[in-house]
Protein backbone atom coordinates (compact mmCIF):
# COMPACT_ATOMS: atom_id res chain seq x y z
CA UNK A 1 0.00 0.00 0.00
CA UNK A 2 1.40 3.36 -0.91
CA UNK A 3 1.24 7.01 0.60
CA UNK A 4 -2.11 8.19 -1.30
CA UNK A 5 -3.39 4.56 -0.55
CA UNK A 6 -2.78 4.05 3.21
CA UNK A 7 -4.20 7.85 3.62
CA UNK A 8 -7.46 7.15 1.52
CA UNK A 9 -7.98 3.95 3.69
CA UNK A 10 -7.85 5.55 7.12
CA UNK A 11 -10.12 8.47 5.68
CA UNK A 12 -12.65 5.83 4.40
CA UNK A 13 -12.47 4.01 7.52
CA UNK A 14 -12.81 7.15 9.68
CA UNK A 15 -15.82 8.71 7.77
CA UNK A 16 -17.40 4.85 8.59
CA UNK A 17 -16.77 4.97 12.29
CA UNK A 18 -18.45 8.70 12.55
CA UNK A 19 -21.49 7.39 10.64
CA UNK A 20 -22.06 4.66 12.48
CA UNK A 21 -21.84 6.66 16.00
CA UNK A 22 -23.84 9.61 14.34
CA UNK A 23 -26.63 6.83 13.82
CA UNK A 24 -27.07 5.65 16.92
CA UNK A 25 -29.04 8.94 17.44
CA UNK A 26 -31.49 8.40 14.74
CA UNK A 27 -33.96 4.92 15.68
CA UNK A 28 -35.47 4.99 12.35
CA UNK A 29 -33.18 7.21 10.28
CA UNK A 30 -30.01 6.25 8.06
CA UNK A 31 -27.53 7.81 5.65
CA UNK A 32 -27.87 7.92 2.48
CA UNK A 33 -25.35 7.69 -0.05
CA UNK A 34 -24.67 9.35 -3.41
CA UNK A 35 -21.36 8.87 -5.33
CA UNK A 36 -20.39 11.62 -7.86
CA UNK A 37 -17.23 11.48 -10.48
CA UNK A 38 -14.48 14.36 -10.64
CA UNK A 39 -13.83 15.59 -14.63
CA UNK A 40 -10.41 14.68 -14.31
CA UNK A 41 -9.78 11.78 -12.12
CA UNK A 42 -11.44 10.45 -9.01
CA UNK A 43 -14.73 11.71 -6.98
CA UNK A 44 -16.69 11.03 -3.88
CA UNK A 45 -19.31 10.30 -1.96
CA UNK A 46 -22.32 12.31 0.07
CA UNK A 47 -23.23 10.74 2.51
CA UNK A 48 -26.44 12.72 4.06
CA UNK A 49 -29.26 11.86 7.06
CA UNK A 50 -32.35 13.66 8.00
CA UNK A 51 -34.21 12.29 11.04
CA UNK A 52 -35.43 12.94 14.13
CA UNK A 53 -31.93 13.99 16.36
CA UNK A 54 -30.25 15.22 12.99
CA UNK A 55 -32.21 18.03 11.26
CA UNK A 56 -29.93 17.49 8.96
CA UNK A 57 -26.11 15.93 8.86
CA UNK A 58 -23.07 15.28 5.85
CA UNK A 59 -20.40 13.40 5.83
CA UNK A 60 -18.63 12.96 2.75
CA UNK A 61 -15.08 11.75 1.65
CA UNK A 62 -13.57 12.41 -1.85
CA UNK A 63 -10.38 11.84 -3.34
CA UNK A 64 -9.74 13.72 -6.59
CA UNK A 65 -6.94 14.94 -8.39
CA UNK A 66 -6.47 17.34 -11.90
CA UNK A 67 -3.61 18.85 -14.13
CA UNK A 68 -4.14 22.08 -12.30
CA UNK A 69 -4.22 23.20 -8.53
CA UNK A 70 -7.10 25.44 -8.43
CA UNK A 71 -5.97 27.29 -5.11
CA UNK A 72 -2.78 30.33 -5.12
CA UNK A 73 -0.93 27.69 -3.40
CA UNK A 74 0.10 26.28 -5.89
CA UNK A 75 0.31 24.89 -9.43
CA UNK A 76 0.86 22.43 -11.84
CA UNK A 77 -0.99 19.03 -11.14
CA UNK A 78 -2.56 17.61 -7.90
CA UNK A 79 -4.16 15.33 -5.19
CA UNK A 80 -6.73 16.04 -3.11
CA UNK A 81 -8.66 13.72 -0.48
CA UNK A 82 -10.42 14.69 2.85
CA UNK A 83 -13.27 13.66 4.71
CA UNK A 84 -15.75 16.28 5.81
CA UNK A 85 -18.70 16.81 7.88
CA UNK A 86 -21.05 19.13 9.23
CA UNK A 87 -24.53 19.05 11.51
CA UNK A 88 -27.40 20.51 11.97
CA UNK A 89 -29.41 19.12 15.47
CA UNK A 90 -33.19 19.41 15.59
CA UNK A 91 -32.62 20.61 18.99
CA UNK A 92 -31.43 24.65 19.39
CA UNK A 93 -29.34 23.51 22.68
CA UNK A 94 -27.40 20.74 20.90
CA UNK A 95 -24.66 22.78 19.12
CA UNK A 96 -23.46 22.78 15.40
CA UNK A 97 -20.21 20.89 14.84
CA UNK A 98 -17.40 20.79 11.93
CA UNK A 99 -14.91 18.69 10.89
CA UNK A 100 -11.90 18.16 8.16
CA UNK A 101 -9.28 16.71 7.53
CA UNK A 102 -7.43 16.61 4.04
CA UNK A 103 -4.24 15.87 2.48
CA UNK A 104 -3.15 17.45 -0.28
CA UNK A 105 -0.57 16.60 -2.64
CA UNK A 106 0.93 18.98 -5.33
CA UNK A 107 4.17 19.31 -7.90
CA UNK A 108 5.05 21.79 -5.07
CA UNK A 109 4.90 19.28 -2.10
CA UNK A 110 2.65 17.89 0.18
CA UNK A 111 0.47 19.13 3.55
CA UNK A 112 -2.01 17.73 5.36
CA UNK A 113 -4.88 20.42 6.75
CA UNK A 114 -8.01 20.04 9.04
CA UNK A 115 -9.72 20.49 12.35
CA UNK A 116 -12.68 20.63 14.28
CA UNK A 117 -15.11 23.27 15.50
CA UNK A 118 -18.25 24.04 17.62
CA UNK A 119 -20.73 25.89 16.86
CA UNK A 120 -23.99 26.85 19.89
CA UNK A 121 -26.39 27.82 17.73
CA UNK A 122 -27.71 30.62 20.43
CA UNK A 123 -26.75 28.75 23.35
CA UNK A 124 -23.25 28.47 24.54
CA UNK A 125 -22.76 26.01 27.71
CA UNK A 126 -19.32 26.42 29.37
CA UNK A 127 -19.32 22.33 30.29
CA UNK A 128 -20.10 21.60 26.33
CA UNK A 129 -17.00 23.80 25.62
CA UNK A 130 -14.87 22.88 28.38
CA UNK A 131 -15.16 19.23 27.37
CA UNK A 132 -14.77 19.95 23.74
CA UNK A 133 -11.36 21.61 24.19
CA UNK A 134 -9.96 19.25 26.58
CA UNK A 135 -10.41 16.53 24.30
CA UNK A 136 -8.90 17.79 21.72
CA UNK A 137 -5.83 19.35 24.03
CA UNK A 138 -5.38 15.86 25.63
CA UNK A 139 -5.57 14.53 22.32
CA UNK A 140 -2.46 16.88 21.17
CA UNK A 141 -0.61 17.25 24.25
CA UNK A 142 0.15 13.66 24.17
CA UNK A 143 2.56 14.22 20.89
CA UNK A 144 3.56 18.00 21.31
CA UNK A 145 2.29 20.40 24.50
CA UNK A 146 2.96 22.93 22.02
CA UNK A 147 0.73 22.12 19.28
CA UNK A 148 -2.90 22.59 21.39
CA UNK A 149 -2.67 26.49 21.81
CA UNK A 150 -0.82 26.69 18.20
CA UNK A 151 -3.67 25.02 16.55
CA UNK A 152 -6.46 26.86 18.94
CA UNK A 153 -5.30 30.14 18.26
CA UNK A 154 -5.52 29.31 14.60
CA UNK A 155 -8.93 28.29 14.76
CA UNK A 156 -9.72 31.56 16.92
CA UNK A 157 -8.37 33.56 13.15
CA UNK A 158 -9.98 31.31 11.01
CA UNK A 159 -13.55 30.69 12.25
CA UNK A 160 -14.00 34.79 12.66
CA UNK A 161 -16.58 36.13 10.94
CA UNK A 162 -15.39 39.61 9.95
CA UNK A 163 -18.35 41.52 8.98
CA UNK A 164 -20.05 40.28 12.26
CA UNK A 165 -16.76 41.19 14.72
CA UNK A 166 -17.12 37.48 16.11
CA UNK A 167 -16.25 34.40 15.99
CA UNK A 168 -18.42 31.60 14.20
CA UNK A 169 -18.47 29.55 17.32
CA UNK A 170 -16.53 28.54 20.47
CA UNK A 171 -13.35 27.58 18.70
CA UNK A 172 -11.51 24.33 17.91
CA UNK A 173 -8.93 23.32 16.28
CA UNK A 174 -7.44 24.52 12.99
CA UNK A 175 -4.20 23.88 10.60
CA UNK A 176 -3.53 23.97 7.07
CA UNK A 177 0.03 23.50 5.14
CA UNK A 178 1.20 20.68 7.56
CA UNK A 179 4.77 19.61 6.46
CA UNK A 180 7.33 19.88 9.22
CA UNK A 181 9.87 17.16 6.88
CA UNK A 182 8.38 14.27 8.91
CA UNK A 183 6.10 12.43 7.39
CA UNK A 184 5.28 10.31 9.96
CA UNK A 185 5.42 12.67 12.75
CA UNK A 186 2.24 14.63 10.74
CA UNK A 187 0.96 11.78 9.94
CA UNK A 188 0.39 11.18 13.54
CA UNK A 189 -0.38 14.52 14.26
CA UNK A 190 -3.15 14.64 11.73
CA UNK A 191 -4.56 11.10 13.02
CA UNK A 192 -4.92 12.39 16.82
CA UNK A 193 -7.17 15.10 15.39
CA UNK A 194 -9.39 12.69 13.40
CA UNK A 195 -9.29 9.97 16.39
CA UNK A 196 -9.97 12.75 18.95
CA UNK A 197 -13.51 14.06 16.99
CA UNK A 198 -15.78 11.36 18.35
CA UNK A 199 -14.85 11.55 22.01
CA UNK A 200 -15.17 15.13 21.94
CA UNK A 201 -18.98 15.76 19.85
CA UNK A 202 -20.66 12.26 21.26
CA UNK A 203 -20.78 13.12 25.04
CA UNK A 204 -22.33 16.70 24.06
CA UNK A 205 -24.75 15.31 21.67
CA UNK A 206 -25.52 12.78 24.75
CA UNK A 207 -25.76 15.57 27.09
CA UNK A 208 -28.56 17.77 24.83
CA UNK A 209 -30.02 15.38 22.72
CA UNK A 210 -33.17 15.22 24.76
CA UNK A 211 -33.22 18.74 26.38
CA UNK A 212 -36.75 20.36 26.22
CA UNK A 213 -36.69 23.99 23.99
CA UNK A 214 -39.17 26.14 22.62
CA UNK A 215 -40.29 27.77 19.56
CA UNK A 216 -38.40 31.12 20.42
CA UNK A 217 -35.64 28.56 21.21
CA UNK A 218 -36.08 27.49 17.55
CA UNK A 219 -36.37 30.88 16.28
CA UNK A 220 -32.95 31.89 17.81
CA UNK A 221 -31.36 29.04 16.06
CA UNK A 222 -32.21 29.68 12.88
CA UNK A 223 -30.86 33.71 13.03
CA UNK A 224 -27.84 31.95 14.50
CA UNK A 225 -27.42 29.70 11.57
CA UNK A 226 -27.29 32.69 9.18
CA UNK A 227 -23.91 33.55 10.50
CA UNK A 228 -22.86 30.05 9.94
CA UNK A 229 -23.86 30.30 6.54
CA UNK A 230 -22.60 33.45 5.83
CA UNK A 231 -18.98 32.55 7.06
CA UNK A 232 -19.43 29.36 4.78
CA UNK A 233 -19.95 31.02 1.57
CA UNK A 234 -18.13 33.68 2.00
CA UNK A 235 -14.79 32.85 3.78
CA UNK A 236 -14.51 29.15 4.11
CA UNK A 237 -11.60 27.83 2.05
CA UNK A 238 -13.04 24.26 1.69
CA UNK A 239 -15.94 25.80 -0.26
CA UNK A 240 -13.68 28.12 -2.40
CA UNK A 241 -11.48 25.09 -3.06
CA UNK A 242 -14.87 22.74 -4.11
CA UNK A 243 -16.16 25.18 -6.45
CA UNK A 244 -12.51 26.68 -7.90
CA UNK A 245 -11.61 22.71 -8.75
CA UNK A 246 -14.85 21.97 -10.24
CA UNK A 247 -16.44 20.18 -7.30
CA UNK A 248 -19.31 18.53 -6.80
CA UNK A 249 -21.95 21.62 -5.81
CA UNK A 250 -23.74 19.20 -4.05
CA UNK A 251 -21.81 17.65 -1.68
CA UNK A 252 -19.70 21.45 -1.19
CA UNK A 253 -23.10 23.23 -0.69
CA UNK A 254 -24.20 20.08 2.43
CA UNK A 255 -22.81 22.06 5.20
CA UNK A 256 -25.37 24.71 4.23
CA UNK A 257 -28.11 24.20 7.29
CA UNK A 258 -32.17 22.56 5.75
CA UNK A 259 -33.35 25.68 7.80
CA UNK A 260 -32.11 29.31 7.91
CA UNK A 261 -33.65 33.51 8.97
CA UNK A 262 -32.31 36.67 8.20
Amino acid sequence: MNQQQEIVHFLKHLREEIIGAFETFEPYAKFERKSWNYSSGGGGEIGLVRGSFFEKAAVNWSGVSGPHFPMDDSTGPFFATGVSLITHPQNPHAPTVHMNVRYIETAQGHWFGGGYDLTPMGFPYDEDSLHFHTVAKSALDAIDPALYPKFSEAARTYFFIPHRKKERGVGGLFFDHLNSGDFTHDLKIWKAVAHSFLPAILPIYHRRAAQPYTRQDKETQLETRAHYVEFNLLYDRGTQFGFRSGGNPEAILCSMPPLVKW
